[in-house]
């Protein structure tokens, strides 16, 4: 059997960057890191073009699709993404208006009764504590402390963090300015990828056609095909799962009479967009909220939350999400475990249509060599 050049050279490569990587491991990645912080605010941008171009390519279905005058079609695109944007920030703007005052009255009610909850404690205390021998055994352990060390060690402290404090302001204040430059090139970047998509499409098509064998483009643009119905559908499913958990929390909440329940229902289906965990992240809020009022209901709001979770982890979050991208439950289940233990959050929204692609491309590779597949689908 020979080995053609060309095999030969690709092979050689691929060997050097795999050695390189070996020997020169910290350099190498280290620049990679550097290249990828470089391109965040374009790879954000790119992500929040494919999350809106989502919701406004329906909405460009829906304006004029009939329409054949020129004016009409140049207006329709503008005016999709325009409502996407808008129907967006409506959501988000609406679920704050529901739960933030009630969290700040929350607030604010705990500490008008702290001063009262605390006289009650000490009261509670000087009756339990009767022959004061925990008092007691305080105030040796305070007359132990070398309180003149302590002091030192503070004004120490005081003086030499004094430039630290003013170093960190600085830090925080250039690292929010940092961030909302990025988030507006991301923004203006994705403003330009939906608006164009179709001319830097074709743009990127005529590039791999001319310049990469027939053979890969079709495979590439038929794995991206796949990538893209599958991240979609996952998409698609995480909002129709987050809608249908934060209806059943506020009915149940009804139906147990808690308090805030449309503000706390809400809260949670948002935050259901976050695979499995989410809930958890409203019941702790839905938790402080219902606590100033009435503890009792408190912890059983979080035993209604802990049964819930049970329900939105075990059957619908495998059945709904799992059912949009062709998924099973187990590999659902078995997805978010693993992406949660490699890359935390961020690796528990990715896992699951990461995986159902990888699914997908197997499932469709084994159907053709078996021959139930007579082309990619």
């Amino acid at each position: 059997m020979t080995i053609s050049k060309k095999t030969l050279i690709k092979t050689s490569v691929v060997l050097v960057i795999l050695l390189a990587c070996l020997v020169y491991p910290g350099p190498i990645f280290g620049a990679i890191g550097k290249l990828i912080s470089v391109l965040n605010p374009l790879i954000l941008g790119a992500v929040l073009a494919y999350v809106v171009n989502l919701l406004s390519r329906q909405v460009e279905k829906w304006l004029w699709p009939h329409a054949r005058k020129k004016w009409v079609k140049g207006f329709r695109r503008p005016l999709a993404i325009l409502l996407a944007l808008v129907i967006i920030v409506l959501v988000i703007v609406g679920v704050m208006r529901l739960v933030i005052p009630q969290f700040i009255d929350a607030i604010n009610s705990f500490f008008k009764t702290a001063p009262s909850t605390i006289n009650d404690l000490t009261h509670w205390f000087n009756q339990v504590d009767q022959n004061h021998t925990i008092s007691k055994r305080v105030a040796d352990a305070t007359a132990s402390f070398n309180w003149k060390s302590i002091q030192s060690k503070a004004m120490r402290y005081l003086t030499v963090g004094a430039s630290g404090v003013f170093s960190s302001t600085v830090s925080i204040f250039s690292n929010i300015f940092s961030g909302v430059i990025n988030f507006v090139l991301s923004f203006v970047f994705a403003i330009y990828l939906i608006s164009g998509k179709e001319k830097i499409g074709g743009w990127l098509n005529r590039l791999m056609d001319d310049f990469l064998p027939a053979k890969f483009v079709a495979k590439t643009r038929y794995v991206l095909r796949v990538t893209d119905k599958m991240f979609s559908s996952f998409i698609a499913g995480q909002v129709l799962e987050g809608f249908i958990l934060g209806t059943l929390c506020t009915l149940g909440m009804m139906i147990f009479r808690f308090p805030d329940a449309l503000s706390i229902g809400a809260l949670v289906g948002i935050s259901a967009l976050i695979p499995m965990i989410g809930a958890w992240i409203g019941g702790v809020v839905g938790f402080v909220l219902i606590a100033v009022t009435s503890p009792i209901q408190a912890i059983l709001f979080v035993v209604f939350i802990i049964v819930l979770q049970q329900v939105e982890g075990n059957l619908i979050y495998p059945r709904v999400v799992g059912g949009t991208i062709g998924l099973p439950g187990l590999l659902v289940l078995a997805a978010i475990t693993i992406g949660s233990g490699l890359a935390g959050i961020v690796g528990m929204m990715l896992g699951v249509p990461i995986t159902a692609t990888l699914y997908k491309l197997m499932r469709n590779a084994t159907f053709k060599k078996e021959g139930l597949l007579k082309e990619d689908q």
